[in-house]
């Protein structure tokens, strides 16, 4: 489950595949992600040629401006339909959020999620076989009240709390 403002799956930049703007992409490419259990939410932005390949590998696209129209318990129901069962990782990228939220972040875009979004659709996903998680692009130096810091940590909060309700825990 990837929450983001971009997809993440462009190609070379600066002549180099290992870029910011590339993880999804050279995951899929390593054999290491499932592009068809893979949904990411919060996309925007009008730079559609960077989505390609999220598209033509099959990977499922919630953008932002579709939140409001699905609403978030729509979402987690989507998304826990293509997780299924298995084992899932969430990476959480804090320019998924709008900046007049969470402004401390090297790539903003306005039109982002809210807080409150963020907190109903991670909470939404408790028991899934959540296995980790990251939470990716706070800079605090462009920041200067801190609200992005602290919705880092509490995103990070609740990414390890739901692996606490994972069955994978749960087993022992």
């Amino acid at each position: 489950i990837h929450i983001d403002a971009h997809c993440d799956t462009s190609g070379l930049f600066d002549m180099t595949k290992f870029h910011h703007g590339g993880p999804f992409r050279n995951a899929v490419l390593d054999g290491v992600l499932d592009p068809s259990r893979t949904i990411q939410i919060g996309i925007r932005g009008s730079a559609e040629y960077l989505w390609e390949f999220t598209y033509e590998s099959g990977m499922t696209v919630v953008h932002a401006e579709e939140v409001t129209g699905l609403g978030i318990p729509a979402i987690i129901e989507k998304a826990r339909k293509i997780v299924g069962d298995g084992p899932t990782y969430i990476s959480f990228d804090v320019d998924s959020i709008d900046p007049a939220f969470a402004p401390g972040t090297g790539t903003p875009e306005v039109g982002g999620l809210t807080t409150r979004e963020v907190l109903e659709l991670l909470r939404g996903l408790k028991g899934l076989n959540i296995v980790g998680g990251d939470v990716v692009e706070v800079a605090p130096q462009y920041d200067s009240t801190t609200n992005t810091a602290h919705v880092g940590a509490q995103v990070l909060f609740e990414i390890l709390s739901l692996m606490v309700f994972s069955p994978a825990i749960k087993k022992g």
